[in-house]
């Protein structure tokens, strides 16, 4: 019976998985695109986030393409740091790799040009270069390295690129012998390794290495292809489930809501669903998913960790989430950003509509968690009130959010009325989650509706019980922008089918005056508190 898996290799008889191989209406596959690549005998790079679906990539490209070219598939991952201590010890490793790679292909089975592959009298990269010479000469060879960034020595590494490279453009040129391609897979690009080696204190480049970003690998071509899973794929995954199962549910509304809470992070589409199958007794339906997005926020898994690990380790990362996520600022000029470069390399960010923003939902929701969690919130003085008024806001089970916003509003003018103005435009929204979420901690879920997003405002979704509340929070702009406010807010109330919407106003001017009360905007009731 197969199962939906989020450890290691998904296999399609054991599990159940996206159909990367199945082209679409909306497109050519995954695995179309990157065979057109190889078909050109290119060069290239998957670099993705940490459980995007590489290595199972990689196992699909070898089953699939095995009638046209001898595929050599090789992890770097788990051979040890003595492989890279030298020239002769990569060598051997690497022959090594290559030989037992060739030796699980159903497909191939001349054993004696196996055995070549291990050649002893082969102790250097340059003697390394004259074997791939001889063992590609007569065979069209697909070699594809797993775990690249797993190297532990960046100059035998980079060296093994470099030859690879030159062989690259003689055998262009008509003067080699070299495999016909190669793909490289990990998180880090290979310009990024050098950083990763020196944040982590394995590596100190040299004067004559040059810059910290040179790369031997400029000749691997562009990879433009969208490794995430969009609804009509992760629809083709639902499609095999449904079959042995006969849940009724509705597979292209559920393959879209899966799509919408995790933007096609292969390992959140795949853990959702997990949870939905195990742990939700096969709720197939839109509130389902958003119950296992619940569960999935509560958990502690290897990609949140990862991601906590690196928001701690670069804090040039940290900053530039904060500022996308809490302050709202846009970001467009992040092309030649070193630092959005690495953020989206993690793949914590995405563009939409030339905009720097935050992958997923459930990302963002992850991240306000814990940027709250961090000492600065913690010793603004929210928690005493908020540990009290807990015991008033919710009674008999329900929440009562005008008394919640009418105390906060009453604490941040008791708490903040001395605060810098830069302090309050940055943190103030970070302020308010900081004192709404141990409110509703344990009984209620809450999100962003991240297409909202932006420097004036940001919209969050509070469930709590059988209710939901929509609050915004902005920062004054003026009128025009209030009555924009109003409009933005009252037409998602609409399309939420809600009558009942909540604002808090940040006004930084220091002749503002504080309001709260409730007012009637297009059909819908507001209460809002100008703090």
């Amino acid at each position: 019976m197969r199962y939906f898996n989020t450890t290691g290799l998904c296999v399609p008889n054991m599990h159940y998985m996206v159909d990367i191989g199945k082209d679409l209406p909306s497109g050519p596959s995954k695995i179309t695109q990157i065979r057109a690549m190889i078909d050109k005998a290119q060069y290239f790079t998957i670099n993705r986030g940490r459980q995007y679906g590489k290595t199972t990539t990689l196992s699909q490209l070898r089953r699939r393409l095995g009638d046209e070219y001898i595929i050599a598939q090789i992890s770097f991952e788990g051979i040890g740091g003595s492989a890279f201590e030298s020239e002769k010890a990569f060598t051997k490793a690497f022959m090594q790799l290559v030989q037992n790679g060739l030796k699980e292909l159903d497909n191939f089975n001349d054993s004696a040009y196996i055995r070549r592959w291990n050649a002893r009298c082969v102790n250097s990269i340059l003697a390394l270069s004259e074997h791939i010479s001889r063992m590609c000469k007569k065979h069209k060879i697909v070699l594809m390295i797993d775990e690249v960034d797993s190297s532990t020595n960046y100059r035998v590494y980079i060296h093994f690129l470099g030859m690879l490279r030159d062989k690259y453009l003689k055998r262009n040129d008509g003067m080699d012998y070299t495999f016909h391609s190669v793909i490289l897979a990990g998180v880090y690009d290979i310009k990024n390794i050098k950083l990763k080696m020196k944040m982590t204190g394995v590596y100190t480049p040299s004067p004559e290495e040059g810059g910290i970003y040179n790369s031997p690998w400029n000749i691997a071509v562009n990879f433009g292809v969208d490794m995430s899973f969009s609804a009509p794929e992760i629809a083709t995954m639902l499609d095999e489930y449904e079959a042995d199962n006969h849940t009724g549910m509705d597979i292209k509304a559920v393959s879209e809501e899966l799509r919408n809470w995790t933007g096609g992070y292969p390992f959140l589409v795949s853990r959702l669903c997990q949870i939905i199958d195990t742990d939700l007794n096969k709720d197939w339906t839109i509130a389902g998913v958003e119950n296992a997005a619940k569960k999935i926020l509560q958990e502690k898994n290897t990609l949140f960790d990862d991601i906590i690990k690196n928001m701690e380790m670069y804090s040039d990362i940290y900053q530039l989430t904060y500022d996308i996520l809490i302050v709202g600022k846009t970001k467009k000029d992040y092309i030649d950003n070193p630092v959005a470069d690495r953020g989206l390399m993690f793949c914590f960010f995405r563009t939409e509509s030339n905009n720097l923003v935050i992958a997923n939902r459930i990302f963002e929701n992850r991240l306000i968690n814990y940027f709250n969690s961090k000492d600065d919130f913690n010793a603004i003085g929210t928690k005493e009130v908020t540990g009290i008024l807990k015991y008033d806001v919710v009674q008999d089970g329900k929440f009562d959010m005008e008394l919640a916003i009418r105390k906060f509003a009453q604490h941040y003018s008791q708490i903040f009325t001395e605060r810098d103005t830069d302090f309050l435009e940055r943190n103030g929204r970070m302020v308010f989650l900081s004192y709404l979420l141990p409110l509703i901690n344990g009984e209620g879920f809450y999100h962003l509706e991240s297409q909202f997003t932006d420097l004036r405002r940001m919209d969050i979704v509070v469930d709590y019980g059988n209710d939901q509340f929509i609050i915004e929070l902005k920062l004054w702009r003026g009128e025009a922008y209030e009555e924009q406010g109003y409009k933005q807010l009252t037409d998602y109330l609409h399309d939420k089918q809600i009558d009942t919407g909540w604002l808090v106003c940040f006004d930084l001017r220091k002749d503002k005056q504080t309001r709260m009360g409730w007012l009637e905007k297009n059909g819908c009731k507001i209460f809002e508190a100008v703090v």
